[in-house]
């Protein structure tokens, strides 16, 4: 098992969003184009087998049980498994640009990882959407045309800016 593992957890932004509808659940139905960035938060996790799950982050406010980086880690917890993650915020907390949602993937793909789960992407992509309608986009890591709640999407390649 690696010793630790750090990942960017990158922003993104909505190139494009039509809302189409209001869904029961409070959720808005929309059409979007994910554009994820090169910049954003850094996440770094070590495993153990303490069955805990800590974490350290420059951000305050967030109580641990309501934090998006602890609920992801549990969804994927089994047994002893347990890891310290150091979340360092750059991504401002209500911007529109998927902080917490990136933070909650980037948790799931790590340890994936780390806890040698061997999830597939697909099935990541379904957990992290009981998260947030944002999180599967992150998951997949790729800028994609997104539907429904934005859990339906489709890859897409843009143009390089100098194109």
């Amino acid at each position: 098992m690696p010793a630790s593992l750090s990942l960017l957890s990158p922003a993104k932004l909505n190139l494009f969003l039509h809302i189409t509808g209001r869904r029961d659940d409070g959720y808005h139905e929309l059409q979007t184009l994910f554009q994820l960035l090169d910049w954003g938060d850094e996440l770094t996790f070590t495993p153990n087998q303490t069955g805990a799950i800590t974490l350290d982050s420059n951000a305050a406010g967030i109580p641990l049980e309501h934090n998006l980086v602890v609920r992801a880690a549990r969804l994927l917890q089994r047994g002893s498994q347990g890891a310290h993650i150091v979340l360092q915020k750059r991504i401002p907390a209500g911007a529109g640009l998927g902080g917490g949602s990136s933070n909650a993937a980037s948790t799931l793909l790590a340890l994936n990882y780390l806890w040698q789960c061997g999830l597939p992407r697909m099935q990541l992509q379904t957990l992290g959407a009981t998260l947030g309608a944002d999180v599967p986009v992150f998951v997949g890591a790729h800028t994609a045309w997104a539907e429904g709640v934005g859990e339906i999407l489709t890859s897409v390649e843009l143009p390089s800016a100098g194109t």
